[in-house]
């Protein structure tokens, strides 16, 4: 993998391990060559995870929406930063770029960003490894709640395992790195959409 697209909250959360994980993930990923893509912020968790790819010399790539540049939240010394226009075109800017990618701690746009690009795998739109970074068990909840999903008979359990998740940075990403997508999509095919 060369680039991994991170989605975190633009807020730092009242645990200082989202912030200390978040930059070290950062650091982790400069130091093994792997550019940073993430939504371009300075703020909260996103700019912990660009400040230690930065730290570590890394290459970070920012994918922020002009109204978003006018709060003045954009990082101003990344790498490089595309400016959009909306929300879904962010999305697939940063889906274009990256080959793989993290969710870290986040709220409601972390989800939807998780979960979109977890529907377009499930749908064969891509085949790139997603992992959970599952910082001190805040995802547990969400892990159970697949874990309904798939014993109610809503979620198929090899879409289900598309979903990689570990505590740990390394692990993650060696689970990315040794990541098979599943053969059957769910029913369009790129062409399709």
């Amino acid at each position: 993998m060369k680039s991994i697209t991170v989605f975190c909250a633009s807020s730092p959360g009242f645990d200082a391990i989202y912030h200390t994980t978040a930059f070290a993930l950062g650091q982790l990923l400069a130091e093994k060559g792997i550019t940073v893509v993430y939504g371009g912020a300075r703020v909260g968790l996103m700019g912990a995870v660009a400040n230690g790819a930065l730290h570590g010399s890394g290459k970070v790539i920012g994918v922020l929406p002009h109204f978003l540049r006018t709060k003045e939240i954009a990082h101003n010394e990344l790498t490089e930063m595309i400016l959009v226009e909306s929300m879904h075109e962010r999305k697939t800017k940063m889906n274009e770029l990256c080959d793989g990618v993290i969710a870290l701690p986040g709220g409601f746009g972390t989800m939807e960003e998780l979960f979109e690009m977890l529907t377009w795998a499930q749908l064969g739109l891509h085949r790139k490894p997603i992992g959970l970074l599952n910082i001190n068990g805040f995802y547990d909840s969400l892990l159970a709640l697949l874990e309904h999903m798939t014993e109610s008979g809503l979620l198929k359990e090899t879409n289900r395992r598309m979903l990689l998740v570990s505590d740990k940075a390394e692990d993650l990403l060696q689970q990315m790195a040794n990541y098979k997508a599943p053969e059957v999509g769910k029913w369009l095919s790129e062409e399709t959409t």
